[in-house]
Parts: C-alpha cells; structure tokens; sequence
C-alpha cells in the first residue's frame, strides 16, 4: 500500500511539466544530477553547524563583546514567592488588574509590591544583552561567509545576469560541484536553526520566523529535488545579501555604537527593500512564475514551489514595514534605532522601587538600561 501510495505522491505528471520526470536526473555520461539522498547529508552538516557555533560563541564572540564593551546590567531577582511564581508560570506573565488584587490578598503583599514582583520575574526571563550578541556575532558570521560563497558559485553562471537561462535545458540540467555545497551547507545552516529554535532568543515575531525557517527549508529541499537549482541558487544568494548587515547593526548595538549602528542599519534598509522587495519579486519570482507558462504548460510542481516563494514575499512585505517603522524614528532626531519587535526590560520608578531603581537614559552615546533595541534573528529567508 505505502509503494503504491508513494508512486502516486511522486507521479512524474505532478512535480514536472508534460514529457519530463525523474527518469531525466539519472546519472549518465559522466553528468551527475540531484538526488533525494543527498539531502540526508544535511542532518550531520546541520550537527557540526550547532557544535561550531558553541565553540565559535565561546572562542571568538564573548572576547569580542569584552573587546567592544558589552555588558549586562545586573537585574534584580525576585524574592521567592510559591503563589506568584505558580501563576505567573501555570496562568499569565502580565496578570490583570483584578488579579493582582486578588494575588495582593493571597500573598499579604500590597498591590504595587506584587505588580514589582512581576515586573523583576519578566526580566528575569529576557535574554542578557551577551547572550543576543554572541547570537548576532555567529549569524553575521556565517551569512557574511554564505553571501560571499554565493557570490563565488554564480559569478561566472549566464542566468546571474540572464535570469531565463535558469530554464535552459530544465530539468536535465548537471549539477556542479560547487551548487552540491551551496546547498547543502545552506541547508544545513537552516535545519540548525530549527534544532536550536528552543533555546535561541525569541521575539515578538517567533511564529513568522518559525514559518519562515519551514518554508525556506521547503523550498530549498523541492527545488533540489526537481532540479530547480538555478533559481535555488539566486535565492539564496538575494536572502545573504542584507542579512549579514542586519547582525552587524545589531552587534554594534548592543556595544553601544550607536552612530554606527544606524548607519549600517540605514544600510541594511536600503539593500533588504531593493533586493526583496524589488529583485525577489520582479526578477526572480517573475521568471519562475509568468517566464516558464511560455515554455511549459503549468503542473502541480510549479504551483507549489511559486506558493512557497509567495510565503516568503509575504514576510518579507511583513518585515520591511517594521524596518520602514524603525528607520522612520531614528532618522529625524538622529536616535538609536528600536525594533518593533524587540522584547525590552521593564524599569522601575523611583516611587515604585523606593529609589533602588531609576529609568536610565542614553548617555555618552551608549545604551545604559540594560536591554537591546535590535534583538535577535531577522530573515530570511530568509
């Protein structure tokens, strides 16, 4: 039953255009083509991703935040307290007015005492400024490294210039050697990102990295699978372009350089919008959706590998509209850039806290109340 329902899955009808299917990535003359086995390499590459970054945020990113002055300040820990802490872990972090009375009375404690409670409880939670930059620092790494391999695999490749050639021979079109790296170590980079989801900062948009994390993944997993390299390739390379430059203005943040960290953010805007905004959809998602209804009739395959490209659009559109929101408050009065979706350390008055606890401003150009106003992971691809 599984092989016939297998058969009808992968039915050449479904995932190629009429007169073409799997029978055309069989190896011969000494060409050699995609193959669904080779994904599984991935698994190790994805592992050996998650060993290095340990080593990485150790070796080289906490004696880089030294060097560059990141540091934390201290949060004040809760004192304990078994009926705030059950519901603050079993009901809701930001319990209502109502609740707090109610909690006000369990405990004995005065109201403004248990709103304190929880306000120290949620901070306790947010990840420290060294932790976001070493994350910052591993990504820029690798997307810096991965922009620049991009770069080097298609410089020489007609279809970087001529996108239509990306269909040329499709879909017995060899595969290189350098494309078979690419790939995988692209992909590779993306599954630990899914291994590492659970203990990796989390933000304000978590479910639309999490849908953009699969649907890269998707997309790349497919277009290897049908031989959709060539256009795998130019999406990859679009998605590493501004990427690098993002964890960049967000390590300078978190150092403090607030100067530059506008202008490299400033710079971020500009290469995310022209080449998601611009050359994803009018170049690249053009070519693989209006292009190919001249050459073949639609199938199945086609519909959803362009549904795939539409859900990375859509967050892209998503994500420039806050980038748009940020660059729009600093650029007049020249301020430090805020992320919408930032999760931010709650201050204390000086009425609330008798004095122990001041809202800090920035002072001498550096951030001084403890949280990030880039925080972690933007996308991709994205």
């Amino acid at each position: 039953m599984w092989s016939q329902f297998s058969e009808k899955i992968w039915a050449d009808w479904i995932w190629f255009p009429e007169g073409h299917g799997w029978a055309d990535l069989t190896d011969h003359d000494g060409q050699v083509f995609p193959k669904t086995q080779d994904l599984w390499a991935t698994i190790p590459i994805a592992l050996c991703f998650l060993v290095c970054r340990q080593i990485f945020e150790r070796v080289v990113a906490t004696p880089l935040a030294s060097l560059l002055g990141v540091s934390d300040k201290p949060r004040v820990r809760t004192p304990p307290n078994p009926v705030l802490e059950s519901y603050f872990c079993s009901t809701s972090k930001h319990p209502t007015q109502s609740s707090i009375e109610s909690l006000s009375k369990q405990t004995g404690c005065p109201e403004r005492q248990v709103q304190r409670w929880f306000r120290r409880r949620r901070n306790q939670d947010r990840p420290c400024k060294l932790k976001k930059f070493r994350e910052a620092c591993w990504r820029f790494t690798f997307y810096l490294l991965a922009f620049f391999a991009g770069l080097a695999v298609l410089i020489d490749k007609p279809w970087l210039y001529d996108m239509k050639q990306m269909w040329d021979g499709f879909p017995k079109m060899p595969l290189l050697p350098s494309q078979y790296w690419y790939y995988m170590i692209e992909l590779g980079f993306y599954v630990s990102l899914i291994f590492s989801v659970a203990s990796d900062v989390k933000r304000k948009d978590f479910k639309e990295q999490i849908i953009h994390h699969v649907a890269t993944i998707s997309l790349i997993s497919f277009s290897w699978l049908v031989n959709y390299i060539r256009a795998g390739t130019l999406i990859m390379l679009v998605h590493d372009s501004s990427d690098y430059l993002m964890e960049s203005a967000k390590m300078f943040n978190y150092a403090g350089w607030r100067k530059t960290c506008n202008f490299i953010f400033t710079m971020f805007a500009a290469v995310f919008i022209g080449t998601r905004l611009v050359i994803l959809p009018f170049w690249i998602i053009y070519t693989t959706w209006v292009y190919p209804l001249t050459l073949y009739p639609p199938f199945l395959g086609f519909y959803f590998f362009n549904g795939l490209m539409l859900v990375l659009q859509a967050l892209h559109i998503f994500w420039a509209v806050l980038i748009v929101r940020m660059v729009i408050k600093f650029l007049p009065a020249n301020d430090i850039v805020e992320d919408e979706r930032s999760d931010k350390d709650e201050t204390e008055t000086e009425d609330e806290d008798g004095g122990l606890e001041q809202n800090e401003k920035f002072k001498n150009g550096h951030v001084q109340n403890g949280h990030t106003l880039l925080n972690n992971n933007h996308s991709k691809t994205d």
